[in-house]
């Protein structure tokens, strides 16, 4: 092979795929049909859940490098605003950072970790054959052929991986018409300003939003416009028209960065592989982009499929593991596509709508709905079911809530402690051999007093998945040895000592 995974699309979710499955020891070439870096920025925010996985791998201060956190959040433009501060998480705020500027930080970890990107290679074609995976490239130097045991598709919502492997993308067809452009205002005070500033109006909505100094992305939705061409391209008199045409506001613009049309059409993947061929990130799902939920909930995907697939391609992953890919991811889109359409229909301008937004806002007020649609947003209300079934505890399935863990020499934040990509066993005795045979695959912190302040559901011992979702919690007495070891063999397989006998071909699962 030349490869154990080929992954299929350079952007953001590619980029973190690859340093996953590099962490995991996995050998990993990125294909991105681009020669160079786009530069647009589709998406200007990471949220919370996104900064947690960040945090977890050593990379997070490099993202908030310059940018802002921004303590709030809008539901569908309506106030009151969300309370993202409320929340208890160690990164209670989003980040707003162009989506450029991500794509870049991720490329570099991907290639510090030893991944291989190749850009200006395009798949043109695949095929499956026993064990392998053929892709048939194109490149400015000609075409040739790259196998791997595994492909991951993270080449968007026009996938090329996920036609040719014939995966079905099921929703809904687009029934709004949005523009939006990045550009500078000479007058600043002509629209609404702020994160983000919004007029509904009976012609359709427009959000104004300053994403860097000097520069306002303009964004404009209408509903009862017939569809033009998606590749039609777009011009400034274009955005400055249908503002104009939805606030009756004459807006001077000029210096347009970026300009581009969009929908709401909303798919999902049929499933999210189908033998050795995956799928990640936008090729798996779209929807309306707002809040930019399509990036984190794709870094999301990519960290939840990378240390699976590594494990599979090392040899010890247990019976099921890379299934629990889709069994786990797919709910989570299925989550945020119904919320992104609950929003295109609060925005709706139609005179009916009205009753339904103030309702909605008196909700927005009680403290109990804000935290809950802001916990939604944010991607921390992911409880995993393959994990929650048979739990005794509410944590297991469940993001590893802000702790910190004190084995002596002080506390650290829990988060710090998963980043060799490993998973970690944190217990409150001297139980060195709990997890011994597991030692090239699960860190154990003996000793260990968990601290999560004034929350009263944090065990005494935590087993965390590389993706820091709690896979057992307990006392770690006596009584519990038993379930504490079930949860090992079904996350991190077979102990060292019974390896030798597993025929590794056995354990590369599917999607």
């Amino acid at each position: 092979m030349d490869f154990d995974v080929i992954v299929v699309g350079g952007g953001p979710v590619g980029a973190l795929l690859a340093a996953e499955l590099r962490l995991g020891g996995a050998r990993a070439v990125v294909l991105e049909r681009l020669t160079e870096p786009s530069g647009h920025s589709k998406a200007f925010r990471l949220q919370p859940r996104t900064l947690e996985l960040f945090d977890q791998r050593g990379i997070l201060e490099r993202f908030l490098e310059g940018n802002r956190i921004w303590p709030r959040a809008h539901f569908a433009g309506i106030e009151p605003l969300l309370e993202l501060d409320r929340l208890d998480a160690a990164h209670p705020h989003a980040l707003l950072i162009p989506q450029a500027r991500t794509e870049e930080l991720l490329e570099k970890h991907a290639l510090d970790l030893g991944a291989e990107i190749r850009r200006g290679h395009e798949l043109t074609g695949l095929a499956t054959s026993g064990d392998e995976v053929v892709a048939r490239v194109r490149s400015a130097a000609g075409e040739y052929e790259l196998r791997a045991p595994y492909l991951v598709g993270c080449d968007g919502g026009r996938s090329t991986v996920r036609r040719l492997a014939g995966i079905g993308f099921t929703g809904t067809d687009p029934s709004v018409s949005a523009l939006l452009g990045d550009v500078e205002l000479p007058e600043p005070g002509q629209l609404p300003a702020g994160v983000p500033g919004t007029m509904r109006t009976p012609r359709g909505l427009l959000m104004a939003i300053s994403v860097l100094p000097g520069v306002t992305r303009v964004l404009t939705t209408e509903f009862d416009k017939p569809l033009p061409d998606r590749d039609a391209p777009v011009t400034l008199d274009e955005l400055r028209t249908t503002v104009e045409r939805i606030t009756g506001l004459q807006v001077t613009m000029r210096e347009p960065r970026w300009l581009s049309r969009f929908t709401d059409a909303t798919r999902l993947a049929d499933e999210y592989g189908t033998g050795r061929v995956l799928l990640a990130g936008d090729a798996a799902h779209v929807h309306f982009p707002i809040g930019a939920q399509g990036l984190n909930l794709g870094l999301q995907d990519a960290m939840n499929l990378g240390w699976k697939l590594a494990a599979t391609v090392a040899g010890w992953a247990p019976d099921g593991l890379l299934d629990s890919y889709g069994a786990e991811r797919r709910p989570a889109a299925v989550r945020v596509l119904r919320e992104t359409r609950a929003q295109v229909a609060l925005m709706n301008p139609e005179p009916r709508v009205d009753a339904l937004r103030d309702l909605v806002g008196d909700l927005l007020a009680l403290p109990e709905v804000n935290l809950w649609l802001s916990r939604e947003l944010s991607g921390l209300d992911v409880r995993y079911e393959t994990m929650a079934g048979d739990a005794d505890h509410p944590l297991v399935g469940r993001p590893c809530p802000a702790l910190t863990a004190d084995a002596g020499a002080g506390p650290v934040p829990a988060a710090t402690l998963l980043r060799t990509g490993h998973g970690l066993l944190l217990l409150p005795t001297d139980a060195a051999t709990a997890a011994a045979g597991w030692s090239d695959r699960v860190d154990v912190l003996p000793d260990v007093r968990l601290d999560a302040g004034a929350r009263d559901d944090v065990p005494a011992a935590l087993l965390l998945r590389p993706d820091g979702h709690v896979a057992w919690a307990g006392a770690a007495g006596p009584d519990e040895a038993g379930g504490l070891t079930a949860a090992l063999h079904r996350w991190f397989g077979a102990p060292h000592e019974l390896t030798s006998t597993v025929d590794h071909a056995q354990n590369r699962g599917t999607s």
